[in-house]
């Protein structure tokens, strides 16, 4: 068992693998890590020339010119905000609606507002992508991983996404835990995971998902868990023509299921079977209450 650990995106990412030759899994690990530091640099709103931040200080009818992994990550966002009514909005509630998106061309533009008055009031659209940006960097990872033939791997990113590949030989799966948040650690589900992933939100470190609707701190629920087979989620990703980024959708659900109305989150793996969903609400647990908008 090789075990792997690279700092980006403000969390840990790591790799556990089980492989042979241990030189060729360090190198396919350290490619893994080079990739998300790649798209680290387009999608973080902290980098000052991000493509992120280059969005976030459009000018009504402006546009930039994006990479291909940004684009593919606001396709992904623009499909889950439409799926749950809102209640995923990497704007934070600054109109993420307004954003129009290119993808032939490579191109974000921002529509005019309908009131020039409004415009001086809120022109722009702020985004943070951090509740699809890590999820899509571990998809990117395991496709570097499995190119180098590294296929018996569990990757994560901080613990709120997880992307299991095959297990190590002779077992069933990887064995994952949802344990309760706030530091009681009790264990509420185990899972062996074979091509699954998980993705997690919770406000264990404080008030930091930002209800767009209601545009104040999220207040109901504690955490919210998505688990699903890979294919299942790697499905919804293509309806908005992205390809294997299984992870990145899980990451968007749990954060919106963190908001939405649980009639939403039944409707939704109704709707995708072979997803799972668990919420636990805030009132069973005692959580800080200072907190700036973001999400996770």
């Amino acid at each position: 068992m090789h075990r792997f650990r690279h700092a980006a995106m403000a969390t840990q990412f790591e790799v556990r693998c089980t492989h042979p030759n241990a030189d060729r899994a360090r190198q396919a690990a350290n490619e893994a890590f080079a990739a998300v530091d790649r798209l680290e640099h387009l999608l973080s709103r902290f980098v000052e020339n991000s493509d992120i931040a280059r969005i976030s200080r459009l000018s009504p009818g402006e546009s930039t010119i994006v990479a291909f992994e940004t684009m593919k990550c606001l396709q992904l966002a623009r499909l889950m905000f439409t799926e749950t009514g809102g209640a995923f909005d990497p704007s934070l509630g600054t109109g993420f609606e307004r954003l129009q998106l290119f993808p032939g061309e490579f191109v974000v533009g921002l529509q005019p507002l309908a009131f020039p008055e409004a415009e001086r009031a809120g022109e722009s659209v702020s985004l943070d992508l951090g509740a699809i940006g890590k999820g899509y960097a571990v998809d990117r990872m395991a496709d570097v991983l499995e190119e180098w033939e590294v296929t018996e791997a569990l990757i994560d990113a901080g613990y709120s996404s997880v992307l299991a590949l095959e297990p190590p030989a002779g077992k069933p799966g990887w064995p994952l835990t949802l344990s309760q948040p706030g530091g009681a650690g009790s264990v509420l589900v185990r899972l062996t995971a074979r091509q699954q992933v998980l993705g997690a939100s919770g406000l264990q470190k404080g008030q930091h998902i930002w209800d767009p609707i209601a545009r104040a701190p999220a207040q109901a629920r504690a955490a919210a868990w998505v688990s699903a087979p890979r294919p299942v989620l790697a499905g919804i990703g293509r309806l908005a023509g992205v390809e294997d980024s299984a992870a990145a959708v899980a990451d968007a659900l749990s954060t919106a299921f963190m908001i939405g109305p649980a009639a939403g989150i039944d409707a939704c793996c109704r709707i995708h079977p072979g997803l799972e969903a668990w919420v636990l609400e805030r009132e069973l647990l005692h959580f800080p209450t200072a907190g700036t908008p973001g999400t996770g």
